[in-house]
């Protein structure tokens, strides 16, 4: 397919200096956990949602993300191939392609994007925050690995409210089983001060995580807190929480997002800087990983952007409050693991993105119903029911898949978001002649 002129290749994207330094921090993230097996460092495998990784640098071990292997698996093209792999053995196309482009890549010699041998895990630490495939998921990489394996319980939220009866029974199973577990590993006592400095490096990070994703209630907003939101949560929501590295990837993005609020500019996107904004939009769920850079694409070429997500989310909510508390080191993790998105009951789910389109003047709610994601969308049309009502703002709903590119219908995607936003530009006018009237 030609290009406009002037206009670069899908391959030949364009990123802002901060989307750039993430990716160089994720590579060399790659490179820690496929040279662990030659430095001697422990690996231990988790997830994003409710992740302890301040912890976890206590014991000098490396944080291993399976979810992320998948979305990296993704973006380059391998996921579908590791999907049908899995499928091949026995999963079910319903199961998380998540779960299966995991699965496919280690029947497949478990390459990692650099191209080298993923390691095999030390031990596996399922934080449990709401998602019941990430219980499923454990037990198969259990059997696989045959190493030590920790869970650690989050009472779900479904009275929206953290007592401190939950509190205490995380930091027993703290006490009393991961961090042990963590030091036989490891072999490394427990040090609670070099926790307490972990979780003060992380707290500094999170001020300007927060001030970042706040910047989108401008007008124009200066980032996409969806598309370019996955960039800015990954060094946060990962491997790089509790560092140094963290802290200055953070104020470094700062300092560009003020630039560009500055200069009154929009987000960069892989085409340029997105040269008008017309429509202001909160979505939920997770992004397509396979099409990625397509699926941005339909929404900039629209002049929409997207202001608030709940997918932003999933490994801490941040700008409701939350800092990780170096003077409560065991009891700041657990309300860590207590309020991330996937914990939340759909009652607190409907609020947040009633707020989100409130607080950041959005147009209107978009889901993004992901197939094989039971966690995200179990309750999504209720959801988008309650918050068109509570809000007066026109909902729509489009579907797609994580990692299965066989799930993504561009031209499906592309005709709902259209209609969409003729809905939008029909509830403008409606409200306009209202206004008149």
């Amino acid at each position: 397919m030609n290009q406009p002129a002037g206009k670069p290749s899908l391959r030949d994207a364009i990123k802002d200096a901060s989307m750039q330094k993430q990716k160089d921090m994720m590579a060399g993230h790659f490179d820690r956990l496929t040279s662990s097996h030659e430095t001697g460092a422990k690996v231990c495998s988790t997830f994003v949602p409710g992740n302890l990784n301040e912890l976890i640098m206590c014991f000098d071990m490396v944080n291993n993300l399976p979810e992320v292997n998948a979305i990296q698996s993704g973006l380059r093209g391998k996921s579908g191939a590791y999907v049908m792999e899995a499928e091949r053995n026995g999963h079910s196309e319903d199961v998380c392609t998540y779960v299966k482009s995991d699965i496919g890549m280690m029947a497949r010699g478990n390459i990692g994007p650099n191209g080298k041998e993923m390691p095999k895990p030390d031990m596996l630490l399922l934080s449990y925050t709401g998602c019941f495939t990430f219980l499923k998921w454990f037990e198969l990489l259990r059997e696989q690995y045959k190493c030590p394996t920790v869970f650690l319980q989050t009472p779900y939220m479904a009275d929206g409210k953290i007592t401190p009866n939950m509190i205490q029974y995380m930091v027993k199973q703290l006490k009393e089983d991961v961090i042990p577990t963590m030091e036989k590993v490891s072999g490394v006592k427990f040090d609670i001060d070099r926790l307490r400095e972990n979780l003060r490096q992380s707290a500094k990070a999170e001020d300007d995580l927060v001030y970042i994703l706040q910047s989108a209630k401008n007008k124009p907003s200066p980032i996409d807190a969806y598309f370019g939101g996955i960039y800015y949560i990954g060094p946060i929501f990962g491997a790089f929480r509790g560092t140094q590295d963290a802290i200055d990837y953070y104020r470094f993005l700062r300092e560009e997002v003020d630039e560009r609020l500055k200069l009154g500019l929009g987000p960069v996107t892989p085409e340029g800087p997105m040269e008008e904004e017309k429509y202001r939009l909160v979505v939920e769920g997770p992004p397509n990983y396979t099409h990625f850079r397509q699926f941005w694409k339909m929404f900039y070429e629209e002049g929409a952007t997207v202001v608030a997500s709940s997918y932003t989310k999933v490994g801490g909510t941040y700008d409701f409050g939350f800092r990780h508390d170096p003077d409560r080191p065991l009891e700041t993790l657990a309300e860590y693991c207590l309020n991330v998105y996937t914990n939340r009951s759909l009652p607190m789910r409907i609020d947040m993105l009633v707020n989100y389109i409130n607080e950041y003047e959005a147009d209107g709610l978009l889901v993004n119903s992901i197939k094989s994601c039971n966690s995200f969308s179990a309750g999504q049309l209720m959801i988008m029911r309650e918050v068109e009502k509570r809000t007066g703002k026109p909902a729509a709903f489009i579907e797609t898949d994580l990692v299965d590119p066989r799930y993504f219908s561009a031209a499906n995607v592309k005709n709902r978001l259209e209609s969409y936003l003729q809905m939008v530009e029909q509830k403008r006018s409606g409200a306009s002649k209202g206004v008149a009237a």
